[in-house]
């Protein structure tokens, strides 16, 4: 593991605490209605990507929500831009799971701890569309999701690792007032296994086309 990101670790102390803030008063307070489907594809044990829609930094909270410990009984870790993690606002992100990456300068070792935690079999969030939009259309799916899987494939071979495309719809390009609702719909898994071929880059356009057309389907249903 990348010795520069090793202190990013989910506090025992305040993820519980923060988990019952945000899932029974939090949330319920601001959204007036929350809509989940697909949880059954949720997987209990083994390593996953959650792969969602981007338009709000309530997705991430939502996320937690929906696929966290209290439906899990894991928690999730998240690919978050280097300046959430820093200050005040960054000690909490950093001790609930986040740990960063520089969209600038992405350097090795966010990639090589990404790889690190799947291959500890836990649950990572990555952000296929790279960054926020403020419209409801699915933006292009960037590759680096697809080359995470793979990359950790080749370095384990057995793991059974899945990718799942979530869409996170609001009833407003983003929800910025309270009373909003919100639509998560949580897709049949993508086994990355399937995708193995000697073209590494192949095998990266093509998982990333079926991510794309799996969130498509999702996002416009």
């Amino acid at each position: 593991m990348s010795d520069s990101l090793s202190h990013f670790h989910i506090s025992p102390w305040l993820t519980p605490i923060a988990y019952f803030l945000s899932c029974r008063l939090i949330i319920p307070c601001y959204f007036k209605r929350i809509k989940i489907e697909g949880q059954d594809y949720l997987p209990q044990t083994g390593a996953a990507i959650l792969a969602p829609t981007h338009r709000s930094r309530w997705d991430a909270i939502l996320l937690a929500y929906a696929a966290g410990r209290w439906v899990t009984g894991r928690d999730l870790r998240y690919m978050v831009l280097l300046q959430q993690t820093q200050g005040f606002q960054g000690w909490f992100i950093q001790r609930l799971g986040g740990f960063p990456i520089n969209r600038e300068n992405p350097g090795k070792s966010s990639i090589r701890y990404s790889i690190e935690l799947l291959k500890q079999e836990q649950i990572l969030v990555l952000f296929p569309e790279g960054h926020i939009f403020l419209d409801p259309e699915l933006h292009p799916i960037q590759p680096g999701v697809a080359r995470i899987a793979l990359q950790t494939l080749s370095q384990k071979p057995d793991l059974d690792l899945k990718i799942i495309p979530i869409s996170i719809r609001y009833d407003s390009p983003a929800p910025i007032h309270q009373g909003s609702s919100v639509h998560i719909k949580i897709g049949f898994p993508l086994q990355v296994n399937d995708y193995i071929q000697p073209s590494i880059k192949a095998a990266t356009n093509f998982l990333t086309y079926d991510l794309e057309m799996a969130l498509k389907t999702l996002h416009h249903q």
